[in-house]
């Protein structure tokens, strides 16, 4: 069954979210979450150079190790961001359980709510999603949108 998803904006500011992983598809995650909260944590025994460099920063906390049940412990959100697709079916197993959203990215049928397309400029922030059906229209609407938007902000500039 196909659900339909609401579009919604949130504050994350303080809100702890938990990233699970930290190859390619975490370390995109947590590029768009970071101008959105200050508080992502992201456990993975495996990270990108990348999302090492967020953790020495101070961008990020970064606990390079497996993940434990209590790295969840008053999370907001999780994302579960691994290639191990049974850890995954555990950790939407257990942020059910405690009520937590939750993204299982390489399952969208296991995702409360989906990463949208994001971008910002100044107070504007719009965010496009297909549902998590195809994300490559996704990407090229936002880009469309975000040329528009750049043509008009030049055009209100001159």
């Amino acid at each position: 069954m196909r659900k339909n998803y609401f579009p919604m904006f949130i504050d994350l500011s303080d809100k702890k979210v938990v990233v699970v992983g930290g190859a390619n598809i975490a370390y995109r995650r947590i590029k768009t979450l970071l101008p959105f909260t200050r508080n992502v944590v992201v456990v993975a025994p495996y990270i990108l150079p990348e999302v090492a460099e967020m953790g020495k920063k101070g961008q990020i906390r970064l606990y390079q190790r497996p993940v434990k049940r209590s790295d969840f412990n008053d999370a907001y959100m999780v994302i579960a961001a691994t290639s191990d697709n049974k850890l995954n079916d555990d950790i939407y197993r257990i942020c059910k359980e405690q009520g937590i959203y939750v993204n299982v990215a390489s399952d969208r049928d296991k995702c409360d709510f989906f990463f949208p397309g994001v971008y910002m400029k100044d107070e504007i922030v719009i965010g496009v999603t297909a549902s998590g059906l195809d994300q490559r229209k996704a990407k090229r609407v936002r880009e469309e949108i975000q040329g528009a938007l750049e043509r008009a902000s030049r055009e209100l500039s001159e």
